[in-house]
C-alpha cells in the first residue's frame, strides 16, 4: 500500500503478538449484517485536475455568508473578523503548540491562556474563568454536572428557550450519567416561572440570555429564589457580544456561566471549531471542569505562568475526574483573546451598540410587512417574528433570490407545529441598510 508505513512483515509479527490470525479477525464484533456486499458508491479515482473541478464545482452550489444578504443566527453568528486575528494565528509558536505539560517551555502559551480566562470572566462578571471548553453546547452540561457535584442533587431544570441543541447534549449526559432532566415548552414570547418548580431536589436551573428566541431578561429573582431552595443558576449565552451592552450574568447572580464564543474572532466556519467559555465563582473553582492557569513567580522573583488547576482524567485517578473534557479550544481560544485585545473595553461595548442598533432597524422594517409580526419584544441582536404562512417555505423562496432570511424555528423544533410559521432573525455589525433593505421587499413578495 502505497500511503501505509507498515511493510507486510511488520503487519505479521504485529499481528501475532496479538494472536491474531489476519486483519478481519480484528473486526469479528462488527455484525455481518452490516458489511457491505459491494464497493461504495463513489466515483472511481481520478487525477488531481479532475478532482480540484468537480470538487470546485459542488462548492459553487454553496451561498457563503459573506456573498449575499445573512441574517441566519440560532447560537452561530457572523461578525467581522479582523485580518490580523488570523495572521497572528498563523505565528510557528502558536499554530503548532500542544498542550502546556511542561510549563517551562510553555510561558507562551499559559500566560495566552490566563490573559483569555481574564477576559472571560470580565465579560461574564464572574470570578473566575477555566481555559476554555470545546464549544457552548459542551460547556452547558458540563456547567450542569458541576451543578449536580457541587449540591449533590440528581436534577436539572431547563428553560423551555434554551438552544434546543444544548436540551439535547444534556438530555445525552443525563441517560449515561443518571440525572434528570425537566424543561418547559419553548415558546417565543410567552413568560416562564422556573422559579415556582424548583425543588428539593433541583440541583440547578438553566436558562439563556439572550434566549432562542431574542428575548432578553433579567435573571436575578430568578438567581435569589435558587439560592433560597439551595439550587444553582446557570446561565448560557450563545452571543457573546450581548455582554459588551446588557447586564452580565454575573451582576444578576448566576453562580455559572456557560457561553459560546465564537462570535469573537472565530468565523461561522461551517458550524466549527468553536470555543465554549466556562466561569464560575471562587467557592466553586475546585469542581470546575477543565483546566486553569495561574500567575506565579520563580525561583528568581520572576513572573510566570503554571497550570493552577487540570481536573481531566489525565492528570488525575479516573474516578476523582471532574470532566471528561481531554484538551481545549486552544485556537479558538486565542483567537479571542486576540480579537477581545483588539477591541478592547470602549470597542467591545461599540460593537454591541452596533449589533443592537442594526437589528432594532431591522425590526423595525420588517414590521412594515404586512402579515409579519415582530414577536420579541426586548432584544440585543436577534429576534423571532411570525409570518403568514410556513417560516422554512419562505426561506427557501428567499434562498433561490440568494437571501440568506433566517433560520425557522422549526428547523430547531421539527415536531412544535405552532413553531411552523416562527422565523428568526439576526443582524450584526456586517449587516447593512441595503440588506436589510433587500430583506423587507424579500418578504413582502414571498408572504403574499
Amino acid at each position: 500500500m502505497r500511503y501505509l508505513p507498515l511493510t507486510p512483515p511488520e503487519r505479521e509479527a504485529m499481528l501475532k503478538t496479538v494472536g491474531a490470525p489476519n486483519v478481519d479477525a480484528l473486526f469479528k464484533d462488527v455484525p455481518k449484517s452490516v458489511y457491505l456486499d459491494r464497493p461504495v458508491d463513489l466515483p472511481s479515482f481520478k487525477g488531481e485536475l479532475e478532482v480540484d473541478r468537480e470538487l470546485s464545482a459542488m462548492a459553487a452550489r454553496n451561498i457563503p455568508a459573506g456573498s449575499v444578504p445573512f441574517f441566519c443566527g440560532a447560537g452561530s453568528y457572523r461578525h467581522h473578523v479582523p485580518a490580523s486575528v488570523d495572521q497572528l494565528l498563523l505565528r510557528g509558536e502558536f499554530l503548532t503548540a500542544y498542550t502546556p505539560y511542561q510549563p517551562e517551555v510553555a510561558q507562551g502559551t499559559l500566560q495566552m491562556i490566563y490573559e483569555f480566562q481574564t477576559q472571560v470572566a470580565l465579560v461574564t462578571g464572574m470570578e473566575v474563568a477555566n481555559a476554555s471548553m470545546y464549544d457552548g453546547a459542551t460547556s452547558c452540561v458540563e456547567a450542569i454536572m458541576m451543578a449536580l457535584r457541587v449540591t449533590k442533587r440528581k436534577k436539572a431544570l431547563l428553560s423551555g428557550r434554551l438552544h434546543p441543541h444544548y436540551r439535547e447534549i444534556a438530555d445525552t449526559h443525563a441517560y449515561f450519567h443518571g440525572f434528570t432532566v425537566s424543561s418547559v415548552d419553548p415558546t417565543p414570547n410567552k413568560p416562564e416561572d422556573l422559579a415556582k418548580q424548583i425543588d428539593g431536589e433541583t440541583a440547578c436551573v438553566v436558562v439563556q440570555n439572550p434566549d432562542v428566541f431574542g428575548n432578553l431578561a433579567d435573571h436575578t429573582a430568578l438567581a435569589e429564589a435558587c439560592h433560597a431552595k439551595g439550587a444553582l443558576l446557570i446561565i448560557v449565552v450563545t452571543e457573546i457580544v450581548s455582554l459588551g451592552l446588557i447586564k452580565s450574568p454575573g451582576e444578576m447572580g448566576a453562580d455559572i456561566v456557560a457561553a459560546e464564543g465564537q462570535s469573537i474572532g472565530n468565523s461561522l466556519n461551517f458550524g466549527g471549531p468553536y470555543v465554549g467559555l466556562f466561569a464560575t465563582n471562587n467557592k466553586f473553582v475546585r469542581q470546575m471542569p477543565g483546566r486553569l492557569a495561574g500567575e506565579t513567580v520563580d525561583v528568581d522573583g520572576r513572573r510566570g505562568w503554571v497550570l493552577t488547576l487540570s481536573t481531566r482524567e489525565q492528570h488525575i485517578r479516573r474516578e476523582k475526574a471532574t470532566s471528561n473534557i481531554c484538551t481545549n479550544s486552544g485556537l479558538c481560544a486565542l483567537a479571542f483573546s486576540i480579537h477581545m485585545s483588539l477591541l478592547g473595553e470602549v470597542g467591545f461595548q461599540r460593537l454591541a451598540e452596533l449589533n443592537h442598533a442594526t437589528a432594532v432597524r431591522t425590526a423595525e422594517r420588517l414590521a412594515k410587512v404586512p402579515g409579519v409580526k415582530v414577536l420579541t419584544e426586548t432584544f440585543f441582536n436577534e429576534f423571532a417574528v411570525s409570518l403568514p404562512k410556513p417560516a422554512a417555505g419562505v426561506v427557501e423562496a428567499l434562498a433561490q433570490k440568494r437571501i440568506l432570511a433566517g433560520v425557522p424555528a422549526s428547523r430547531l423544533y421539527p415536531e412544535n407545529t405552532s413553531l411552523t410559521n416562527v422565523l428568526l432573525i439576526a443582524a450584526t455589525e456586517t449587516t447593512t441598510d441595503q440588506d436589510i433593505e433587500a430583506l423587507g421587499k424579500g418578504l413582502e413578495e414571498a408572504v403574499r
